[in-house]
């Protein structure tokens, strides 16, 4: 456990602010303090305070993606194409990992409007996700077949609006976006490929997962807590 003790006193210093161990009780660590002593003052800290843990290692793993996010983040924040929407100079860009499939990604819709709404200093980056099904990936080909051509955003909201995604509808939505001719599937691929290998990088199990940021966050979040990491990411 001992190996462990400063690491955690580095851990604990961050999660409530820095410093705070140390005010908690400093007739604690006389001058010249040894490590036996240190570490009696964080035992006894961790123990009056346990809530801290949680929020100590909810810091760290932000600090670890905030690592990962920056090592990945051309291609994160890149778009393929026209696979964006909002501002194209917006100060901050909010990344959205999809698959058509999914229910929440259908309910996260509403809110990504809402978003776009209300901040108009964002640009949004759509990334395709395709894990659910066979017809995921079929839809992400078409999807970024569009993006090549310009036309993600009619795609995008054609294919939703048709119901469940089949060949059918996937085929209409392309007819309805305007979509023309087919890409070169080597690059669709490719890019595919890409956002999956990314996404296992950050971590991200499932759909919607967002980079905002340096933070990865999952799930059909509420429009508030969206603005949150908004407001969080432009402060930096």
């Amino acid at each position: 456990m001992r190996r462990w003790t400063m690491p955690l006193v580095a851990l604990l210093g961050a999660a409530i602010g820095g410093g705070a161990i140390w005010s908690y009780d400093r007739a604690a660590v006389p001058a010249g303090a040894d490590r036996a002593q240190i570490e009696r003052v964080v035992h006894d800290y961790v123990l009056a305070n346990p809530e801290i843990i949680p929020q100590a290692m909810q810091r760290l793993q932000e600090r670890e993606s905030g690592k990962l996010v920056a090592a990945n983040r051309a291609a994160i924040t890149t778009p393929f194409g026209s696979a964006w929407s909002g501002n194209p100079k917006g100060d901050v860009t909010v990344v959205e990992y999809f698959d058509y499939n999914c229910g929440y990604c259908r309910a996260s819709l509403p809110r990504i409007a809402d978003l776009l709404a209300r901040d108009r200093g964002i640009r949004l980056v759509y990334r395709d996700m395709p894990i659910l099904a066979e017809t995921s990936r079929d839809a992400a080909r078409a999807s970024l077949t569009a993006a090549q051509q310009g036309k993600f955003q009619a795609f995008h909201d054609a294919l939703y609006a048709a119901g469940p995604v089949s060949a059918q509808t996937i085929a209409a939505a392309s007819a309805r976006a305007g979509v023309s001719g087919a890409a070169d599937p080597a690059t669709i691929d490719s890019e595919i490929a890409r956002n999956l290998e990314t996404a296992a990088k950050l971590g991200m199990t499932g759909t919607p997962s967002w980079v905002i940021g340096d933070r990865v966050l999952s799930g059909a979040l509420p429009v508030e807590e969206l603005e949150r990491a908004v407001a969080a990411a432009r402060g930096k």
